[in-house]
C-alpha cells in the first residue's frame, strides 16, 4: 500500500511534460510556467486524498469517489478566487 502510494506521487506526468517540452525547444519562460502552474493546480486536489479515505467505509466506492471528485471541483473553485486575489490567474 505505502510503496504503491509512494508510486503514485511521484510527479512522473509532469517530468515527462517538462522534458518533452525542453526537447520540443520551448521557450524557458514556456517550460517554467509549466511547472509553476503544476504546483497550484495539485494544491486542491489535497483534500480529495483525506475525504476519500473517511467517506469510503460510509458510502462506498463509487460514493466516495463521486463524492471527493466534487470535492476537488469545489476546491478548485474556491482555490482559484482566492489566488485571484493575490495575482496568479489558474483560469
Amino acid at each position: 500500500d505505502k510503496l504503491g502510494a509512494f508510486v503514485a506521487a511521484l510527479p512522473l506526468v509532469t517530468i515527462l511534460a517538462l522534458i518533452w517540452l525542453h526537447v520540443e525547444g520551448q521557450p524557458q519562460q514556456k517550460v517554467s510556467n509549466h511547472a509553476w502552474y503544476t504546483f497550484w493546480y495539485v494544491l486542491p486536489t489535497l483534500p480529495m486524498f483525506l475525504a476519500f479515505p473517511f467517506l469510503l467505509p460510509r458510502v462506498g466506492f463509487w460514493g466516495a469517489l463521486l463524492a471527493s471528485a466534487g470535492i476537488t471541483v469545489l476546491c478548485f473553485g474556491i482555490f482559484g478566487m482566492v489566488l485571484r486575489r493575490f495575482g496568479v490567474e489558474l483560469w
